[in-house]
């Protein structure tokens, strides 16, 4: 999903060069893989990467300096965690952005943009399934939630817990409680059996090897005089729909689909 909506979507939208700052262990070499794969399909070019040692890294000066050398108009930063912030200040207080090269961060959350700040992050592309702000019923879900989490808006990692908890909590009541205690498997076959919808997600379903579908969204981080205020940091660039956001059923090696 982060590597279609970032990767691919982001090539239709001009960024048509890439080069990869990569943790060096195996989640960094399967995201720039797949983003690799899905820059290519949508007509990109991809001029080269680097793969910086994980864990205890903070320095990561030579690295944005490969990057800026090689002129790419998209920096992937195939890393996570305290690895993409810290990547994502250095390459600010280098002025790399300012040169009109964008930063894609291949997994953050809003939390994230939110420690950064507006005048580090700005500019910066993501993916997230999930944004408080995308629409009434996200709007009112966050109202509910914001008196329980002191005023830390929910990232599509919130949003997924809630999600799924409620998706089974609808199963059980569906299929009987004592059912449900009875067999794990019959609940988890009611929830691939009923139709998933939610505040956070809206419409959904969940694919019969456990896939939970649903679009995803890709944003540029505003800058810090288009925010309307607190956590207003998002603008929407593309949707992928849910058909096309995920990994298709036949290429997932999955061994349980028929089982």
């Amino acid at each position: 999903m982060l590597s279609r909506s970032t990767g691919g979507a982001l090539v239709k939208a001009g960024g048509d060069s890439w080069f990869f700052i990569t943790a060096d262990y195996a989640f960094g070499h399967s995201l720039e893989q797949e983003t690799s794969s899905f820059v290519r399909e949508a007509g990109g070019k991809v001029l080269g990467s680097v793969r910086h040692p994980f864990p205890a890294t903070s320095d990561f000066a030579s690295f944005l300096l490969q990057a800026q050398s090689s002129r790419a108009k998209v920096i992937g930063l195939c890393n996570a965690g305290n690895d993409t912030v810290n990547t994502v200040k250095q390459a600010a207080e280098f002025g790399i952005t300012r040169r009109g090269v964008k930063l894609a961060g291949m997994l953050l959350f809003i939390t994230d943009i939110h420690a950064l700040g507006l005048q580090t992050a700005q500019g910066l592309v993501l993916t997230e399934s999930f944004y408080w702000d995308l629409n009434d019923r996200t709007r009112a879900f966050t109202r509910r939630v914001l008196p329980k989490t002191g005023g830390m808006h929910p990232a599509m990692s919130h949003a997924g817990c809630y999600g799924g908890t409620m998706h089974y909590l609808k199963a059980v009541a569906d299929l009987g409680v004592a059912e449900a205690k009875r067999s794990g498997a019959a609940a988890v076959s009611r929830m691939k059996a009923m139709p998933t919808d939610d505040d956070a997600f809206g419409a959904g379903r969940i694919r019969e090897d456990g896939r939970k579908l649903h679009p995803s969204f890709l944003f540029e981080v505003k800058r810090p005089e288009e925010s309307r205020g607190g956590w207003d940091y998002y603008k929407l660039l593309a949707t992928t729909s849910a058909d096309q956001a995920f990994r298709p059923i036949d290429k997932g090696g999955c061994r349980l689909i028929n089982s």
